[in-house]
C-alpha cells in the first residue's frame, strides 16, 4: 500500500524562536526560509506540523 505523502514549505524564520521550535523545524527538515520538503503523512510528522503551523505551510497532500 503506498503512503500518503505531505508537501510543506517553511515562510517564517527561526530567527528569535524558542529552542523547541528551532529544533522541530531541523526535525521537519527545514533550516532556511522557502526550502521545501516531501515528508511521509503519519501522526509524528503532522504534530510536529502543528507544533510550528506558523511557520510553515502546506503545500500539498498526495
Amino acid at each position: 500500500m503506498a503512503t500518503k505523502k505531505i508537501t510543506i514549505k517553511q515562510i517564517g524564520s527561526a530567527l528569535r524562536r524558542s529552542p523547541d521550535q528551532k529544533q522541530t523545524l531541523i526535525g521537519l527538515g527545514l533550516n532556511k526560509m522557502h526550502k521545501v520538503r516531501v515528508l511521509e503523512d503519519t501522526s509524528s510528522i503532522r504534530g510536529m506540523i502543528k507544533k510550528v503551523n506558523h511557520l510553515v505551510k502546506i503545500v500539498n497532500e498526495e
